[in-house]
C-alpha cells in the first residue's frame, strides 16, 4: 500500500517547520536534487539545524557506548521521556537507527543535531532510541557494515534487561546506506548464517531511502562509493544486494521513500515492496514523502513535521512481538 501525506493535516505539510523562504528553497531543490546531491544535502542540513537546536530533546543521552572493539563500533543511547504514571521498572520498546553516508562517509551525528534528531523524536515517544555508528568501506568493505549492525543488535539484546528494554520489541531503522546494512544483516543468507537467531531478536525493520540494490551505473551519483563497498566485480553485485534476498525473511518491514531520491533508490524501494508482496502475500507498509528529498526525509524529524514519524509508530504498534531467542 502506498500512502502519501494528507496536506490538510498541518503536521503533514512538507517543510512546515521551516520559515517561508527556506521552505520555498526546499520545494525548489527537489526537482533538481540529483544535479548536486552533496551541495543539496548540505543545504537541507543548514535549513534544519537551527530548528532542531531549539526542539525538545531526550532527558539524557549516553554517548559512544562501545558494542565492539573498533573506534566506530559505538552507539549513543537516548533515554525515553517517561509516560505519566509509568513504572520505574517498566520495559520499553527500543529503536535502533542506522545512519547513511554512501558507505564511505557519515557519522551517527552530523553536527550534534542531524541524525540525533531521529533518536530525540523517538525518545519523546517513549522509546529507548539508539544511534548506531559502523565501520566505513575503506576499513570494512562488504559485508563489514552489515556485520556491525548485526553486532549492535546482538549487543542491545544482550543488554536489554540493564537498559529496561523489552527484548521482544526491538526495531531497526536504516537510512540510505544504513538501510542497506540493516536489510543485509537480516535477509542475506551469506550473513544470516554467521549471526544465527538474529532475525528473532528484531520485531520490525524500517527501510528509509535505502540502497537495496548495488549498481555502478554511470547515472548513479554514488557509483564510486558503491564500488568501494561492494567491490569492483560487478558480477557479484546482485548476490550481495538485499533486493535479491527479500523473500528469505518474514520480519515485518516498512519501506519509506522520498519523492526526490538519490537516483534509483525509489525504484529499489518499490521493487523491494513487490518482492515482499509476492513472497508474503500481504503488502508491507509503503510510504512516500511528497516534496521531500533523500536528506530531508530524516532531517525533518523532531522539527514539528510528524507525518512520517506517526506512520512509523503505527507500524511499530502493528508488529507482533519478536520470537526472540533467550
Amino acid at each position: 500500500m502506498v500512502i502519501a501525506p494528507n496536506h490538510s493535516d498541518p503536521m503533514a505539510e512538507p517543510f512546515s517547520a521551516l520559515p517561508a523562504g527556506q521552505r520555498r528553497r526546499m520545494l525548489d531543490l527537489g526537482p533538481c536534487w540529483n544535479d548536486d546531491i552533496i551541495a543539496h544535502r548540505q543545504a537541507v542540513i543548514d535549513c534544519y539545524t537551527p530548528i532542531l537546536a531549539t526542539a525538545p530533546k531526550s532527558p539524557h543521552v549516553e554517548r559512544n557506548v562501545a558494542y565492539g572493539e573498533h573506534a566506530r563500533q559505538v552507539m549513543d543511547i537516548f533515554e525515553p521521556v517517561a509516560a505519566p504514571g509509568e513504572s520505574g521498572t517498566a520495559l520499553r520498546e527500543a529503536v535502533l537507527f542506522i545512519h547513511g553516508g554512501a558507505f564511505v562517509r557519515g557519522n551517527k551525528s552530523v553536527n550534534g543535531e542531524v541524525y540525533d534528531n531521529v533518536c530525540h523524536w523517538f525518545a519523546r515517544q517513549g522509546k529507548v532510541a539508539i544511534n548506531v555508528e559502523y565501520r566505513l568501506a575503506d576499513e570494512a568493505p562488504w559485508p563489514g557494515g552489515a556485520q556491525d549492525v548485526a553486532q549492535a543488535i546482538a549487543w542491545v539484546h544482550a543488554e536489554a534487561a540493564r537498559l529496561r528494554i523489552d527484548p521482544s520489541r526491538i526495531f531497526l531503522i536504516g537510512h540510505s546506506a544504513g538501510g542497506t546494512h540493516a536489510a543485509s544483516c537480516l535477509f542475506d543468507p551469506a550473513l544470516t548464517g554467521s549471526s544465527p537467531g538474529l532475525s528473532e531478536k528484531v520485531a520490525g525493520l524500517v527501510l528509509v531511502s535505502a540502497r537495496l540494490f548495488a549498481d555502478a551505473s554511470p547515472r548513479n551519483p554514488n557509483a564510486g562509493p558503491v564500488r568501494a563497498y561492494f567491490g569492483t566485480d560487478e558480477s557479484r553485485y546482485a548476490e550481495r544486494s538485499p533486493l535479491t534476498h527479500g523473500a528469505r525473511n518474514t520480519v515485518p518491514t516498512m519501506i519509506a521513500i522520498a519523492e526526490y531520491e538519490n537516483r534509483f533508490l525509489d525504484d529499489y524501494g518499490a521493487a523491494f515492496f513487490q518482492t515482499l508482496l509476492r513472497a508474503r502475500g500481504v503488502a508491507p507498509r509503503f510510504v512516500q514523502m511528497r516534496c521531500h528529498n533523500h536528506t530531508s526525509i530524516v532531517a525533518h524529524f523532531n522539527s514539528g513535521e510528524a507525518w512520517l514519524g506517526r506512520e512509523m509508530l503505527a507500524f511499530i504498534a502493528s508488529a507482533p512481538n519478536a520470537p526472540h531467542s533467550p
